[in-house]
């Protein structure tokens, strides 16, 4: 089976990493470059959190990690270090000789789909800024790109950064408005809620299965989650929430997907009150659509996937300093 070509545009941290570890152990999947975009956490930390992610995974230095925007395209930073505390779950490993790639992440972007039209499929798991900057840059980019698959928004449903917005369209709901607006040819959006909340949210037993694999990777799955799944119980979500992963894993699996439908889909730029708010419109508004939103998963198949990548065994190549 041929495996299929990703870049994933990441924020690294918690189901970020899981992300990561699928793109380089799925056997579906060919992980050709990380791209690294401000939104979860400190930059630098997220940057640090995607090579210790390729450690744990035996792969570090294998693929590249380009720089990316640290900055949204008009706004300050916001972060989820509430939610996600270091995003690491304070590992660390020693970094000497650990090297970013020398192009900056628009750059690579722009590079690798040239190099390769049509073929790369795009995983934006953080907010849009590099893919919005990159479309700006060279308005061919878009058509460059096989398909876009992105974590963000909400179906006409609540929010996890405010009542109505989810995170990643809002801290860069500009960016997320041009990208949506720039005609990628096959867009398909996995929303916060209800896909994430209904099919992609573990409850603590099936969370603690999954940390008792006992494998290397199983200690850093619960390493990287625990804070987050403490804060999403203490808010109301009854578990470990993996809208990143099932992001990329619907794409390597589209079997996963019960349930999608197309949509037009914009996001809120300018009210201070819904900012980052995402509108999805049906077939019954006439609106040219310019996404498929998935609607429904399979949920035990999508856990079964992850059940089965964290029992492989992999030998971190440097030690993980604070991982039993």
């Amino acid at each position: 089976m041929a495996r299929i070509p990703i870049i994933i545009d990441t924020d690294t941290a918690q189901d970020d990493c899981v992300t990561i570890l699928l793109g380089l152990l799925d056997p579906a999947a060919d992980l050709r470059a990380i791209t690294m975009v401000a939104g979860n956490v400190g930059f630098d930390q997220q940057v640090a959190n995607a090579h210790l992610t390729l450690n744990v995974a035996g792969r570090l230095g294998e693929v590249p990690v380009h720089v990316g925007c640290r900055q949204p395209v008009l706004r300050e930073w916001s972060s989820a270090e509430d939610v996600h505390g270091d995003g690491s779950g304070g590992l660390a490993m020693d970094v000497t000789g650990v090297h970013n790639a020398s192009e900056h992440a628009v750059d690579a972007l722009l590079r690798l789909t040239a190099e390769a039209p049509g073929e790369l499929n795009i995983i934006a798991i953080g907010p849009l800024t590099n893919l919005a900057v990159a479309t700006v840059m060279d308005r061919t980019f878009p058509s460059r790109v096989k398909s876009l698959s992105i974590m963000g928004g909400s179906n006409n449903g609540r929010g996890n950064i405010t009542p109505s917005a989810e995170f990643n369209f809002y801290v860069d709901p500009e960016a997320a408005q041009i990208v949506l607006d720039a005609g990628f040819p096959d867009v398909r959006i996995v929303p916060w809620d209800p896909v994430t909340l209904n099919d992609a949210t573990f409850a603590r037993p099936q969370y603690d299965r999954l940390c008792a694999l006992g494998t290397p990777l199983a200690r850093f799955f619960q390493r990287m989650c625990d804070a987050t799944i403490d804060y999403d119980e203490s808010v109301g979500v009854d578990g470990s929430t993996h809208p990143d992963s099932l992001t990329l894993a619907q794409l390597l699996h589209p079997e996963l997907v019960l349930a999608s439908a197309a949509y037009r889909v914009d996001v809120e730029t300018t009210s201070p009150l819904t900012r980052g708010m995402s509108t999805m419109a049906w077939d019954k508004f006439g609106l040219a659509p310019n996404a498929t939103v998935v609607e429904k998963v399979d949920a035990a198949a999508f856990y079964g996937i992850l059940e089965a990548m964290l029992s492989r065994q992999t030998t971190p190549v440097r030690p993980i300093s604070g991982m039993n």
